[in-house]
């Protein structure tokens, strides 16, 4: 145990030390804490408290919840460009800027406020959970609240900046518009006519895991690329191929053979009848 504890506090040597002072990133554990909860009451205790109650209505909060983090991904997109992409990144092989300047530290901050953004997206299934739409808890939506923030919470500490920054820009410019939907689906039926693109939002969610992984790709092709941790390059890729074929089997499923993805969590529905959704990063959401 000693040996491991040396081993641990050695390794985390290595993060940067400009995001340690910001909240759930001096150690993993707290990080770890949520995502445990989370899954917990996901996977049990959540549909235990909610099995012999009738579903929540959270149609205000959702309207709030969603217009929300449309702005907030607004916001985070804006920092991305400003503290990098459109203010001295090449768009290829950028390393981590790891010094005190402002703009450097800048992208320190819009890093971190990125992956706290993910924790209060953890609220997505909770919803789904308090409204008994456990048909959308699907495998795929749950993988990706759960163990995509967690290496999204490595990245951070340790490469806030750089050439891996891009996907949680592309990430956070899909969800201005995946939100948006999701606000005015929540809106009502007054809304609905507004609704006609929906599945385009999963033809977005397929271009950007091709831009991500295009553009990760060109760790592997410039010789001398100086970004300073190619293990978040290699993850960035498996997930933006993984994350392709999923959401190009719900397409097909879904728009092709007009069926849905394999439940992860299923409970018959008092009617026997099962809202159609629209999947965006992992998320099923109702009409």
């Amino acid at each position: 145990m000693e040996v491991l504890v040396n081993n641990y506090r050695e390794f985390m040597k290595g993060a940067d030390p400009r995001i340690a002072s910001y909240p759930l990133m001096d150690s993993p554990w707290p990080m770890m804490g949520i995502l445990l909860g989370y899954a917990y009451f996901v996977l049990s205790l959540g549909p235990r408290l909610m099995a012999n109650r009738k579903p929540v209505n959270l149609k205000k909060f959702m309207i709030l919840y969603n217009s929300f983090l449309m702005a907030l991904s607004i916001y985070i997109v804006y920092e991305f460009l400003m503290s990098g992409w459109l203010n001295g990144y090449t768009w290829r092989c950028d390393p981590i800027d790891t010094s005190q300047d402002p703009r450097a530290l800048r992208m320190v901050r819009v890093a971190w406020i990125f992956i706290f953004s993910k924790v209060i997206e953890l609220m997505d299934t909770v919803i789904f959970i308090l409204r008994k739409k456990n048909e959308q808890v699907t495998f795929l939506h749950v993988f990706h609240h759960s163990v995509l923030p967690w290496s999204w919470w490595w990245g951070v500490k340790f490469g806030p900046g750089g050439m891996g920054s891009f996907h949680a820009m592309v990430n956070c410019m899909v969800h201005v518009a995946m939100y948006f939907y999701y606000a005015l689906s929540a809106a009502g039926p007054a809304f609905q006519k507004y609704l006609w693109w929906k599945k385009y939002i999963t033809a977005i969610q397929l271009l950007q895991f091709v831009f991500v992984s295009i553009h990760i790709s060109q760790y592997y092709f410039i010789p001398d690329c100086k970004y300073q941790f190619p293990i978040f390059i290699h993850l960035i890729w498996i997930y933006g191929v993984f994350f392709f074929l999923l959401f190009s089997n719900f397409w097909y499923q879904s728009y092709t053979k007009g069926k849905r993805l394999p439940k992860f969590m299923t409970q018959p529905q008092q009617n026997g009848f099962h809202e159609n959704g629209a999947i965006a990063n992992g998320k099923v959401k109702a009409n």
